[in-house]
Parts: structure tokens; sequence; C-alpha cells
């Protein structure tokens, strides 16, 4: 028997306990999310964050910059968000106009705001162990992982993907709930041989339809972080009609991991809040 995480429901739960929170609080949080250019996606993305920060009570401090502004200014508008009191997460949209360089924006993000947790402190502090805010997506992981009663402590856990948005910070995350963590990527030897090997398998090659059946141990927990705009609609890594009967709990794309990221991005402003 294969069940499918219901994502939405357990993302419905953290947000309502958020807003619930929220609620009792004397001064209501404040998110910027940052837009810079015109890209589609992102702008359904920041639309879909924006909302949510309504919904959970918290203050919308968006800003938008268009796609023809310089590094500096970008920086400017970064280095005002992180002095503002008022302002407890900064979010900035990615990805950028390529003649910016991402990496030296988001680290001008201090720690304590960094409500994506993609900063090299913010990744300093998970790698040691340390207390910090942590990447919304595997932290999203985690929360399905829990919400289904799937143990973490002992299993062996196989992250496909090393990317420093999810794959590594995955790794780090599931270590520190005691599992062991192998990391596999395009250049790994015969992967379906480690794969097999997974009581729990987190799939974000970003690789469309890479893992099938002859992946995956009978009774895993299979992950699908993946997701891709196809003629036939969205999907995900992962080849999820043929674990029936195989995988223990699997999640379906869309509907799965997505949901989890804007939850647990508004669970970290509320962390960041009451810092």
């Amino acid at each position: 028997m294969t069940t499918f995480i219901d994502g939405k429901a357990v993302a419905l739960r953290v947000r309502a306990q958020v807003a619930a929170e929220v609620a009792t609080l004397s001064r209501k949080p404040g998110l910027a999310t940052i837009l810079v250019g015109d890209d589609p996606a992102s702008a359904v993305y920041v639309a879909g964050k924006r909302k949510a920060v309504r919904e959970a009570g918290m203050r919308d401090l968006h800003r938008y910059l268009p796609a023809t502004v310089s590094q500096g200014q970008v920086a400017a508008v970064l280095d005002e968000l992180a002095a503002d009191p008022g302002c407890d997460g900064i979010l900035l949209q990615l990805p950028l106009p390529a003649h910016l360089d991402p990496g030296a924006l988001i680290d001008r993000i201090p720690a304590g705001k960094d409500v994506d947790g993609l900063t090299t402190h913010s990744a300093g502090l998970l790698a040691r162990g340390e207390n910090g805010l942590r990447p919304c997506t595997p932290s999203g992981v985690i929360e399905l992982l829990a919400s289904e009663g799937v143990k973490m402590r002992g299993a062996h856990a196989v992250v496909v993907g090393r990317s420093s948005l999810v794959g590594h910070p995955m790794a780090e995350m599931l270590l520190h709930h005691d599992a062991t963590v192998s990391v596999a990527h395009k250049h790994t030897t015969d992967l379906a041989a480690l794969t097999r090997t997974a009581d729990i398998l987190v799939v974000a090659a970003g690789v469309p339809h890479l893992i099938g059946a002859e992946h995956v141990k009978p009774g895993a927990a299979v992950i699908d972080v993946g997701i891709h705009r196809t003629p036939h609609g969205l999907t995900g890594d992962v080849r999820t009609t043929e674990l029936r009967g195989i995988a223990a709990q699997v999640t379906p794309v869309p509907g799965g991991v997505g949901p989890m990221t804007i939850a647990m991005l508004m669970a970290n402003t509320l962390r960041a809040a009451r810092r």
C-alpha cells in the first residue's frame, strides 16, 4: 500500500499555526520580498508569497526593482531593510538578471533576517548544527517526513542532488535528525544501486522522470522535490506512478513538497520576529 503525502494539507496546518501565533503578538512581523525584473515565473512565486504573508496577518514589505537596476542599487535596498527594525525577514527572489551577482547580494542579508536560509552565514550555522534559520524547501521535507511518522533516526537517507538551495542543506538537516546520509549526483556511478539502499529517498536533481521503480527499495519513503512544466502539465524528478505498491510513501507533483516551501517561509518569518 503506497501513501501519497498530501503536502497541501500539511502546509495548511503549518500556516494556520503560524497565523494563530502571529495573532497573539503585539507587533506583527514584516517580510520584505524583493523582485528584480519581469521574469513571469518569479512574479508568480512572489505573488504567492505575498498572499501568504497577508493571510498570516504579517506585514507585506514588498519591493520591486527594474531589470536595469545596478548591483549597488540592489545592495542599497538590502542594506536599508537590514537596518530597519520593522523588517523581520528579507527574501531576494532568484534568479536575478544576468548582470547581477546573486551570491554577493544574498550575503548582505543578516543571518537573523535570512528567512530563505541561503546566506553563507546561515549555511555555516547549519553545518555546525547551531541555531539559525534553515532553507525553506528542505525544512518542508523534514516536516512532511515527520507528519507521516517516517523514522529518520538510524535510517539510510539518500539525497539525489547537491545544490546549495536543496541538496546540501537537505543532507545536513537529515544528518541532524540522526539519519545516515549519502549524497548522489549526475556523476554517481550506478545511481540505482545506491538509491535502492535508501529508507528515505529525496530527489532534487532537476531532471524530469529520473527516478523510477528500479531505483526504489520496497517500503521506502520517496520525496520528489523536482518540478517541471511540460506540454502535459507539471511533473517531477520521479516517475511516481511506477512506485505504487513499492514505496511506502511518496509525494505527488504538484501538491507534495511545493506547498511546504511557502509554509516554512511563514514559519521562518515568525521565528525571525520572535528572535
